[in-house]
């Protein structure tokens, strides 16, 4: 008989679901996260092969060179983190170790995106070098390094910190009498 797992994990209720029921849902869900940043990587990945064959391209110097080479490896390993819990799973598949699977794929869609950070910057260093010049393309780059990390990267922790601080508190939602409520403070 299926083990049954009432307890509470990382803040949520209690869903009354299996060990294997969870692990199901947490791929699916896995999965979905994938799609999204795949399609993304894959538009850069595509973008990035047809640059090397524009007219422009052997007018590029080295540090433009430079950036392209490493974008586009950046793009592909991004790829290849994001595209890996597939393979995981399909190697895995029918051997019961599905909570693994997706400990394992957790783990690669987040070194995924640290990856895709450094890529994205790198194709909007290489862009905005070339069209703008070197100044403008080292700043716009840091920008978009410092918009994802802190999109990415800090604004989950910030959430989950708030939402640990809502559950210290008790805070379910049931006070305002629906759990999408935005508090805002009042006038001082």
């Amino acid at each position: 008989m299926a083990e049954n797992n009432s307890s509470s994990t990382a803040g949520e209720p209690s869903r009354n679901e299996t060990r294997f029921e969870r692990a199901d849902r947490n791929f699916s869900e896995i999965l979905q996260e994938l799609r999204v940043t795949q399609a993304g990587v894959q538009i850069l990945f595509a973008f990035l092969l047809t640059l090397a064959f524009t007219e422009r391209f052997p007018s590029l110097d080295t540090m433009q060179r430079a950036t392209y080479v490493t974008t586009l490896l950046l793009a592909v390993l991004a790829a290849a983190l994001f595209t890996a819990p597939a393979a995981v799973h399909r190697w895995l598949f029918g051997q019961h170790a599905k909570p693994l699977i997706v400990r394992v794929s957790s783990r690669l869609a987040g070194v995924g995106l640290g990856v895709l950070v450094f890529a994205v910057s790198g194709a909007v260093l290489l862009v905005v070098d070339v069209a703008v010049g070197r100044t403008g393309g080292i700043i716009a780059s840091a920008g978009t390094l410092v918009v994802c990390a802190g999109l990415w990267g800090l604004l989950p922790l910030l959430v989950r910190g708030a939402a640990d601080k809502n559950e210290d508190e008790g805070d379910d939602g049931k006070a305002s009498g629906t759990s999408h409520d935005i508090r805002r403070p009042g006038p001082r």
